[in-house]
């Protein structure tokens, strides 16, 4: 049975009308349950992942598919909470400082960019250490079956058919992407786009834009593909096509993961199944992450 077609309540903190001790607000919403915590007057909304089980990866004849995005059934047990949004600027610099913005294109309400997995995991920790908030990385498996939403296309909003380098025309109401992402772009600095092939849209100048302003998925979640790549939690490694439960990736590796493209990469690159293996040191302008608790590496934190 595919996770999102069970009941969004299965195994849920408040089910029992009981919020997370960490949230500072908490309802439900045609998406399901969320919950949100802050830090200062910076809000940073999560919608809860019921247990399900989905199909991993993508079929031979999907455009743009790799060799690496093998086919296969994974099972998790355990439901947990995932960001609505990337990490935004404003929620970095809330937790790492005023002056610590590492960002290319500055604005509060874009996506925190050029950070390392490394960087990441600072995050995490200072959230943790002065905020009493314990948060961590998606899984690979988690960020897939959070992506897709119960969907089995290569996007949430259906197949996606390439018709150019840059231009998918699925991607447009979703997705930050190389053929759409200069399009009225509104900061003076940016990314020269002009000699960019086949865009979608024509654009001279991009970069990344602010979070939630394309449409989200079905289960609530803004910007899982496009905008910026995100980090998950995982070492890289190659998938086989058997059943797995709860997979947590390699206990080692040279490059983690990053998943769902970002402002500056053609079509074939912005899919539910699109995998990256990048050196966790690497920094650049599309590479964000997104938050996530609940049971997950090394036990993780608790969903409450």
């Amino acid at each position: 049975m595919n996770g999102r077609t069970q009941s969004h309540l299965l195994g849920h903190p408040l089910d029992r009308g009981e919020p997370p001790s960490w949230a500072s607000a908490w309802g439900d919403s045609r998406y399901g349950p969320w919950v949100a915590f802050a830090v200062g007057d910076v809000e940073y909304r999560m919608f809860w992942m019921p247990p399900g089980t989905f199909v991993m990866g993508s079929p031979e004849d999907e455009p743009g598919r790799q060799d690496d995005e093998v086919q296969h059934e994974v099972t998790l047990t355990r439901g947990f909470w995932m960001g609505a949004t990337p990490v935004t600027q404003a929620l970095w610099t809330a937790v790492m400082g005023a002056d610590s913005n590492p960002s290319r294109f500055v604005d509060p309400q874009r996506p925190v960019e050029t950070v390392s997995w490394e960087d990441s995991e600072s995050f995490l920790s200072r959230l943790k250490a002065q905020h009493g908030l314990s948060m961590r990385l998606p899984t690979e498996a988690e960020w897939e079956y959070a992506c897709r939403a119960g969907t089995t296309d290569a996007t949430y909003a259906g197949p996606m058919e390439i018709w150019g380098l840059n231009n998918a025309p699925v991607l447009d109401a979703i997705a930050w992407y190389g053929g759409n992402s200069g399009v009225d772009f509104d900061l003076d600095e940016g990314e020269d786009s002009s000699n960019w092939p086949e865009r979608q849209h024509p654009h001279t100048k991009t970069g990344t834009r602010k979070v939630g302003t394309r449409r989200r998925n079905p289960a609530g979640l803004y910007d899982m593909l496009g905008n910026v790549w995100e980090w998950c939690a995982d070492w890289y490694r190659d998938h086989d096509s058997g059943h797995a439960h709860d997979p947590i990736g390699s206990a080692e590796g040279s490059g983690r993961v990053l998943r769902g493209g970002g402002w500056n990469l053609p079509a074939e690159n912005v899919r539910a199944a699109y995998r990256s293996d990048v050196d966790p040191s690497n920094r650049y302008s599309d590479y964000g992450f997104r938050l996530s608790r609940g049971h997950g590496p090394a036990g993780g934190p608790e969903g409450r």
